[in-house]
């Protein structure tokens, strides 16, 4: 009959299957072609702006912060989390992170899978520690034995800026001989609220050569889950804190 669909396996001459299953064939076909674009464009224009903004208005998203000026925007993330303390309690969880320092009150145990959690108290810290207090400007953090970013921006209680020009093959700073780079900044700023301050951490990165920025959508979830667990640690161990702070003795150990 013409005008119905014929299935492309069977021969043109003979008895042909029904029109209705080369329709259904052709329809499922569609059905998931349509399928697929629907959720790239789900994942693209509704997933991955709440992955790369969770925490943040609209404004934090856009707006200038510190550090920006550092490194081309061709990758940026920006989270955020709401802490009901002043920034002079939230400082100095900040300064003491680091491998080998207070941890990054992610999930312990996946950064000692990864060799990124050797921390100075076994894990991230559920402290203040006095001894890991001392950070200034041109001082190392490291990710791992391999090493870490360097302090570039320190502004107490207001803004910690952390630069690094990474190797991707051995994880450790680049050089000229790198083929893989990822040059990024990490900034931690601290805004003041009417029940405490807003934490925002932002990421901006330009990886070298240009094409390796096809593979950065790829690790978004991953970056996004141990970067809220690290916003989710930090309002909770710091909160507590302040509610239930640790006696003298404690503090001693």
């Amino acid at each position: 009959m013409a005008g119905r669909l014929r299935c492309p396996d069977q021969p043109t001459s003979g008895r042909n299957p029904p029109s209705r299953l080369c329709d259904d064939r052709s329809m499922t076909g569609r059905g998931r072609a349509l399928a697929l674009a629907g959720a790239v464009v789900a994942y693209s224009g509704v997933v991955r702006p709440w992955l790369r903004g969770w925490g943040a208005s609209r404004d934090e998203v856009e707006g200038g912060l510190p550090g920006d000026d550092l490194v081309p925007d061709r990758y940026r993330t920006t989270h955020g989390v709401t802490i009901a303390c002043p920034p002079s309690d939230v400082w100095p969880w900040l300064v003491q992170m680091g491998y080998r320092r207070g941890g990054w009150y992610s999930y312990d145990r996946l950064e000692r899978a990864m060799g990124a959690g050797d921390f100075a108290e076994g894990g991230s810290a559920r402290r203040i520690v006095p001894q890991l207090q001392g950070l200034a400007v041109g001082d190392t953090v490291g990710l791992s034995a391999a090493g870490g970013p360097l302090v570039v921006g320190l502004d107490p209680q207001r803004s910690l800026v952390l630069h690094y020009r990474m190797d991707l093959v051995t994880a450790g700073e680049a050089s000229k001989r790198s083929r893989a780079i990822l040059d990024w900044t990490w900034a931690f700023v601290l805004k003041p609220t009417d029940v405490g301050c807003q934490l925002l951490v932002r990421v901006r990165a330009n990886p070298r050569p240009s094409w390796l920025g096809l593979l950065l959508p790829a690790l978004e979830p991953v970056h996004f889950l141990m970067e809220r667990k690290m916003l989710q640690t930090l309002k909770q161990r710091i909160e507590a804190s302040i509610q239930h702070p640790p006696l003298a003795s404690e503090e001693a150990i």
